[in-house]
């Protein structure tokens, strides 16, 4: 046996597949404009696939128009909804008024529970 090798092939060195039979997809490229940082990024999507009129920087990460005919495309930014911080939401559930109470009470429920570590510590001492 010692006599003998085993043969085989690497584990992940070859594919064990062919493109015998594959018929690919026809593609087109797009080519997005970033203002910010004047730099163009040409993509490859499939010819059947819609092409969408931003994508995002991959240099500055800012916002890439979509170039159409030497000028890039105009983006309607009107319906955009601005992004909710946790602060509109406590808005939304609570008033100033009551947000300023509910303050207060925990502001005197913490000062109470310090005062209260301060004279335990006096006395242990």
């Amino acid at each position: 046996m010692a006599d003998r090798s085993l043969r085989g092939i690497r584990l992940g060195a070859q594919s064990l597949q062919s493109e015998e039979g594959v018929v690919f997809m026809e593609r087109t490229q797009h080519t997005y404009h970033c203002a910010a940082c004047d730099r163009d990024t040409t993509l490859t999507f499939a010819a059947d696939a819609e092409a969408p009129q931003t994508w995002e920087c991959r240099g500055c990460g800012g916002e890439a128009l979509l170039k159409i005919d030497g000028g890039t495309v105009e983006v309607d930014h009107s319906g955009d909804k601005a992004a909710r911080t946790h602060w509109d939401m406590l808005l939304e559930r609570r008033t100033l008024p009551e947000l300023e109470e509910i303050l207060a009470e925990r502001l005197e429920f913490v000062r109470a529970r310090r005062g209260a570590g301060d004279e335990a510590r006096a006395k242990s001492a």
